[in-house]
């Protein structure tokens, strides 16, 4: 694995196993559609629960004290993630993305079923440890999909793979919330089987994307804490800016995602019904976005312009979402707010990952993913848990706020960057 600090060459040839007439084998020929089903799969066993969770949490802990509990239990799962995910990216660039994606599946499986039944609010946290410790499937799938794709096609596959799992999000939570009628832990337990269900096809019908001679060399075990692999990307000044408007665009997002259905609840009284349908609509969003208009807008736009007015977009979801909290308490607006912020998430998000893809060669594919991975743990650690605190501490609107504040300094940070710059 190499993790120097020096940019490398943007002259890689295009990633995936061929034969020599340039055509991939037969075996690969179903790689996509396998890694869109899975993804769709996985999205689902996701999104299942998340109407139930702050019910789920809600049994253990009084009211007051609900929307730091839900905040400190995404923490919990994503602090696990952060420190795990540089090892499980450098460990897909060396070994393969298919081992670590089951270990991702399977790690996620065990975790759900033991939060469906756990009977105690530690169980609970012991759960989600087991599921961050496991969440290596991301940046194995990043990898792989950077391994079977065009450098020039990479934003419009991560477009469509958030499209994908838009349409997983519409259907996942529609789901969980009618189930949530019969049994809360019935979501959780589901999503569980889901799971076994991704692992199964993992393991019987997925290839494997990594050729043999792009792989890295042996693991270097004092290079692969998170701290020294965020520091690495970080020093590549090709990488640099991407990564701090990735970081500043994702913590808002985290504020609203492990925050949204405590507002919810406690601004226009929905339940876990209401919060699955609505999580439904954001999900046909972000088919529409991302799998319909993405292309376009990148074709006209560049990926900077995507990235930029998706920002932008995100900008004013976070302000009206802190509008309705503070001021204006009705349905309309909260719901309004929110599909704005996630129509600009996914379009900003989708075009990053391409830009960042881009950015680096091919057998260092794992060890980006692993970085952003890491990046976007640390958020998802910190942006719940001080969404938590602010909500319950200081007043509901608050970490809107501070999101909408956030959101603005990346867009300062990402106007100077240029898509496809020379490296």
């Amino acid at each position: 694995m190499r993790t120097n600090t020096t940019p490398v060459p943007n002259a890689s040839p295009e990633p995936g196993p061929t034969t020599t007439a340039g055509q991939r084998p037969a075996k690969y020929r179903y790689a996509w559609p396998l890694l869109i089903a899975i993804t769709f799969l996985n999205s689902i066993g996701m999104s299942i629960v998340f109407p139930v969770l702050p019910f789920v949490i809600g049994q253990h802990v009084p009211s007051t004290h609900l929307g730091l509990w839900v905040g400190a239990l995404e923490a919990v799962y994503a602090a696990c993630a952060f420190l795990v995910a540089p090892l499980l990216g450098a460990l897909s660039d060396r070994v393969g993305r298919r081992p670590v994606i089951m270990i991702g599946v399977f790690g996620g499986a065990l975790g759900f079923a033991l939060f469906g039944v756990a009977g105690t609010l530690w169980l609970l946290v012991v759960a989600r440890i087991i599921q961050g410790l496991t969440a290596g499937d991301m940046p194995a799938m990043f990898g792989y999909v950077a391994d079977i794709t065009p450098e020039g096609q990479r934003a419009k596959r991560f477009g469509f793979l958030g499209a994908v799992t838009g349409v997983a999000f519409m259907v996942g939570p529609a789901i969980g919330g009618p189930l949530a009628q019969i049994d809360l832990a019935l979501p959780v337990l589901t999503t569980a089987a889901v799971d076994l269900v991704v692992g199964v096809i993992c393991l019987v019908a997925l290839p494997e994307s990594l050729d043999p001679a792009n792989r890295s060399g042996r693991l270097r075990v004092t290079k692969l804490h998170p701290f020294k692999v965020v520091s690495d990307a970080f020093a590549r000044p090709q990488l640099r800016p991407l990564l701090i408007g990735f970081a500043l665009i994702t913590c808002p997002f985290m504020f609203f995602s492990s925050n949204f259905s405590v507002l919810a609840l406690h601004t226009v009284a929905w339940g876990p019904t209401q919060v699955g349908l609505f999580m439904s609509v954001v999900g046909v969003l972000d088919l529409i976005v991302q799998g319909g208009l993405l292309g376009l807008l990148v074709s006209k736009m560049g990926e900077r312009g995507v990235v930029l007015a998706g920002a932008m977009t995100q900008l004013a979801g976070c302000l009206g979402l802190a509008i309705a909290a503070q001021w204006v308490p009705l349905p309309v607006l909260l719901a309004t707010a929110a599909l704005v912020l996630a129509a600009g998430q996914g379009a900003t998000n989708a075009a990053l990952e391409g830009m960042m893809s881009s950015a680096v060669a091919a057998h260092e594919q794992g060890w980006l993913a692993g970085g952003v991975q890491s990046i976007m743990s640390a958020t998802q650690a910190l942006g719940p848990l001080l969404a938590g605190w602010l909500y319950s501490a200081v007043s509901h609107p608050s970490p809107y706020w501070l999101g909408a504040g956030l959101i603005g300094v990346a867009v300062v940070a990402l106007r100077p960057i240029r898509a496809n710059r020379p490296l």
